[in-house]
């Protein structure tokens, strides 16, 4: 196991920054590594090795709690639409059309139609959702239409394993089966409703006063990962799980901080997943059938194609359409979990699964180039203005604002002369306590890390007029900076340190805006000795 991780992360880094130099995305790296990694260096064992692809598992978890951090229930809610009806229609549309030709056109026998059309239906939830909040693309209309398709699938998994099993094993009495399933969902909801209403927002304030980072970090990870086990344990996705307990974080205040922590761990078990589906790749067979498994891509890309841009087009614009349509046409990796069921149960030949798998991995290779030229791609179709959506994040609206890092009372008196000026602010404080009492004065603020890039990000700190770091930690200090000057020029910063040693640090960066607290101070005195000597 060691020698598959050690050999895995040298040759991800080796292959990723050759990639790079093309502009492709990582995902295309972390594949092309799996596959090295099982004909290249004959590690024949890391293809079958059950804890490798228990622990690739949760970069999709991972990514399934950040998606819901960015959902609340009021948000699900307002999607309805999106995830029970056009979601729904999807999965029924295409199962049907698939299985029809599987078994009337190709005369497959009725196991193997079945299975291979319920593999066609599912499309990535790892690849588009991570691609589409890299671009920030997710809150958009394509985006969101993208996300409720993909939730209902997600949440159609749970039956399809479960008639897999039971096709696979006539012992048990399918009514029972789906009893069960129906008992574990109402007791899943229930708990973990009532624990984010209760529990959540309380113990989350607790661990902050403790002003320990690493046990913020360690509860964040221990809500997502324990909510996907309490779901698996009721015969649901470890995702769905996951899903949910990020949903139940997005309804407290501490949503962006808990993303911000979480993003490290996703991104590198996302990595590990997309290593093992590389491995799935037979060379063998991809070559001697290269023909067959061509057009079958081809197949299943347009028939999903035609369907979801036919669902979308009902109650959305041309261009929304297509960009939604174009991000789904893949085969998903639940679709992997599927053909292995199937497999153990015999409801699907070797020669046919390893067909599919071939299909699957060439279709998610694909889609990370299909969406980083989503719009030109549509603009081939659409000469469409692309419309905006409703529900964008509020801060898309930031614009030539202030950000203001620390409200203490620095932070506080440069608010209230910004505020007097007409200027717009938004605070960013890591201290619960000072958190709060911005939010009972009724200021623009959120909680979170300034070392964290994406609570930047949710600052918009791109378009910010300037930056104004006010924050009492000298060993943060310097690292703020820094992670600052990713973002804006140093002529848009301003530091306040406490003495000239401080200030001396902070220039060696290239930033001139300095502001030392005593000199003022001593500044004012000798202002005031002198006044009065005359």
């Amino acid at each position: 196991m060691l020698t598959i991780i050690v050999t895995a992360l040298l040759l991800s880094l080796v292959i990723n920054i050759m990639i790079k130099k093309f502009q492709l995305p990582t995902i295309i790296g972390y594949i092309l590594t799996g596959t090295s990694i099982a004909y290249g260096f004959e590690l024949h064992e890391a293809v079958h090795n059950h804890n490798l692809k228990e622990i690739a598992e949760f970069g999709v978890v991972f990514l399934m709690f950040t998606i819901g951090l960015e959902f609340s229930l009021a948000h699900l809610k307002r999607m309805k639409h999106e995830v029970f009806v056009t979601g729904t229609l999807q999965i029924l549309l295409t199962s049907s059309i698939a299985y029809c030709f599987a078994y009337y056109v190709l005369k497959l026998d009725q196991k193997s139609a079945f299975i291979i059309s319920l593999v066609v239906t599912l499309s990535s939830t790892a690849i588009v959702l991570k691609l589409l909040n890299e671009n920030g693309e997710i809150n958009r209309r394509h985006g969101q239409r993208s996300l409720g398709i993909l939730i209902m699938q997600d949440i159609a998994v749970i039956p399809i394993l479960l008639i897999i099993g039971f096709m696979g094993n006539n012992g048990n009495d399918i009514g029972s089966v789906l009893q069960e399933m129906l008992f574990g969902a109402i007791l899943l909801l229930i708990f973990l409703w009532l624990f984010g209403k209760h529990v959540l927002e309380p113990f989350l304030t607790q661990i902050l006063k403790t002003n320990a980072d690493e046990l913020f970090v360690g509860s964040i990870l221990f809500l997502a990962i324990g909510a996907s086990y309490l779901a698996n344990l009721l015969g649901f996705s470890y995702s769905l799980g996951a899903f949910i307990a990020g949903m139940l974080i997005a309804e407290t205040k501490y949503k962006h901080q808990a993303e911000a922590d979480l993003i490290p761990f996703r991104d590198l078990l996302l990595g590990i997943f997309f290593i093992t589906v590389g491995m799935q790749i037979n060379f063998f067979l991809l070559i001697s059938q290269l023909h067959i498994i061509l057009l079958l891509l081809l197949g299943i890309i347009v028939l999903k194609f035609i369907i979801i841009f036919g669902l979308i087009r009902i109650n959305e614009s041309k261009r929304v359409s297509l960009k939604t349509a174009l991000s789904l046409i893949q085969i998903g990796e639940f679709s992997l979990a599927i053909l292995e069921l199937a497999q153990t149960h015999d409801l699907i030949t070797p020669f046919y699964s390893q067909l599919l798998i071939a299909t699957i991995v060439l279709s998610m290779v694909a889609t990370p180039i299909i969406l980083k030229n989503l719009t030109l791609l549509t603009n081939l179709f659409c000469k469409e203005e692309e419309e905006k959506t409703k529900n964008q994040i509020d801060s898309d609206a930031l614009k030539g604002h202030t950000i203001i890092l620390g409200f203490g009372e620095f932070g506080r008196n440069v608010a209230t002369v910004l505020k007097e000026k007409g200027e717009f602010y938004l605070a960013i404080e890591n201290n619960i306590n000072t958190f709060h009492e911005a939010q009972r004065m009724g200021e623009p603020a959120i909680f979170g890390n300034a070392l964290k890039k994406e609570i930047l990000k949710k600052a918009n700190i791109k378009l910010a007029k300037y930056v104004i770091i006010a924050i009492d930690n000298p060993s943060k200090l310097y690292h703020v900076c820094q992670t600052i000057q990713l973002f804006l020029d140093n002529s848009k910063i301003i530091v306040k340190v406490h003495t000239q040693y401080e200030k001396n640090i902070i220039a060696e960066l290239g930033i001139t805006n300095i502001i030392v607290e005593n000199d003022l101070v001593s500044q004012t005195v000798s202002n005031l000795i002198i006044d009065s000597e005359i």
